[in-house]
């Protein structure tokens, strides 16, 4: 009997496709089950193996002391093993969604928007800046006016908790539509230190600062976080 048997494989995750391989009959079980893994993507440790001819059961394929070896099994050409269980890539836990906040994807160089700004092109065309530059509406005109220098506000943007700090920079960014407010934060909840590109707009420790769309941005008479150095005394 030839030491090489050619079995067609199929699994539970695509019961519509078979295909042939061959395999040495002096194969262990275990050493079986590895190779089906990396054929099929069912994990091995739970994996269950079946062998039919016709699509009759024979047998099922396990890992004993009576049955160590492919060859303990009746298997012949044309034969199936059909291998059901857990696939590698199935999982019931939920995966966690990355995430970003805009004022984090700002400050990426590997971004989709960092090579539009680079290579002048879309929104970030010169026709398209140049566009940015008209006066905005009224709207827009009375929340720049409210937004001064050295007002307290609060800043709200996606996937980030409520902010409080105070008004350091309104106006215009270089290389970016519509206008931003530069915040100095009273906890280190920020991404810079109140610079951008190397240009200086305010000073504030690192971390405390940023740069926030103007609609984010709501002014009012919020009150100072307490400094705990401060409650000490």
């Amino acid at each position: 009997m030839d030491e090489i048997v050619r079995l067609n494989i199929s699994n539970s995750h695509n019961d519509a496709v078979s295909f042939e391989q061959k395999f040495n009959r002096t194969i262990s079980i275990p050493e079986l089950k590895s190779k089906l893994q990396m054929l099929t993507g069912t994990s091995a440790a739970g994996m269950a193996l079946e062998l039919y001819r016709d699509n009759k059961l024979l047998n099922t394929i396990v890992d004993s002391d009576e049955h160590p070896t492919l060859a303990d099994y009746p298997v012949r050409d044309g034969m199936r093993i059909h291998v059901t269980g857990c696939c590698l890539w199935q999982t019931d836990a939920p995966v966690p969604k990355f995430e970003l906040s805009q004022e984090e994807y700002d400050g990426r160089r590997d971004s989709l928007r960092s090579f539009l700004k680079q290579n002048r092109l879309g929104k970030y065309s010169e026709e398209s800046l140049a566009k940015s530059e008209a006066p905005g509406t009224e709207e827009t005109d009375s929340k720049m006016k409210l937004a001064a220098v050295g007002a307290r506000c609060r800043v709200q943007t996606k996937f980030v908790p409520p902010r409080l700090g105070e008004i350091m920079y309104a106006g215009r960014l270089p290389g970016k539509c519509g206008y931003f407010v530069g915040v100095k934060f009273d906890e280190p909840v920020g991404v810079n230190d109140g610079s951008v590109d190397g240009k200086r707009y305010f000073q504030c420790a690192p971390k405390y600062g940023s740069f926030v769309a103007l609609e984010a941005v709501e002014v009012g008479d919020f009150p100072a976080l307490a400094c705990p150095l401060d409650d000490e005394l």
